[in-house]
């Protein structure tokens, strides 16, 4: 909204997605900057619940299944993976192959379908509003600039050895099982800070500060 609060133009455009706002709001920014391809896998992705499985009696070799995709600066950047790895696969089996695929790599069926499901949508939706799909691999920095755009609340500094303080102040810790849990950057953001035995930010990715300030005037003195 405007200072009058009256909804803008990108309110309107915003309010045609049928996804989170945040996400709606990241795949305006991915349209702009030639980053939408990758955006789409990401926000159809955080759209439906995680289709990785970790069965209990099999935890170990889920993790290692789920690793060969896994990107060494970003968790978002692991799912665009799976999906390029999933999609490649799911062009060339038979239904039947792909459920045996997916119980190979410990994936849901299901909700890889899901997950296609959600992406086709919002392909289309973006096709209406006239946005174009990059066909090469967009960088890092502009596809996570377009995630911050929607991400604001999430992000977080290095303030000691294991934790992190975002914004209102809370501290937070990187998810055990995020590619950056060992790497501890000095600047990230989460898809989501999730309450367990304490605050854990689970898809997380290593930022640069200076990508936040543009994108959080309007937030910030």
């Amino acid at each position: 909204v405007d200072s009058n609060r009256r909804i803008t133009r990108l309110g309107k455009d915003m309010a045609r997605f049928p996804v989170d706002l945040r996400f709606a709001r990241m795949l305006m920014a991915a349209g702009a900057t030639g980053c939408l391809t990758e955006l789409l896998t990401i926000t159809s992705a955080l759209s439906v619940q995680d289709p990785r499985d970790r069965p209990h009696d099999h935890q170990q070799a889920a993790d290692q299944a789920h690793r060969n995709h896994w990107d060494q600066q970003s968790d978002f950047m692991a799912l665009v993976n799976l999906w390029r790895t999933y999609e490649q696969e799911r062009q060339s089996l038979t239904q039947g192959q792909l459920r045996k695929y997916c119980r190979a790599n410990f994936l849901s069926f299901m909700r890889m379908r899901e997950w296609r499901d959600i992406h086709r949508q919002l392909h289309l939706l973006c096709s209406e509003l006239k946005f174009k799909e990059n066909s090469e691999p967009a960088d890092y920095a502009s596809t996570h600039r377009a995630l911050l755009s929607g991400l604001l609340g999430n992000i977080g500094e290095k303030t000691s050895e294991n934790e992190y303080t975002g914004a209102r102040n809370r501290v937070h810790f990187i998810f055990p099982g995020s590619s950056q849990f060992k790497s501890k950057p000095k600047w990230i953001v989460s898809g989501e800070l999730v309450e367990t035995t304490r605050l854990y930010a689970r898809n997380v990715a290593r930022i640069d500060s200076a990508w936040v300030e543009p994108i959080a005037q309007h937030l910030v003195n």
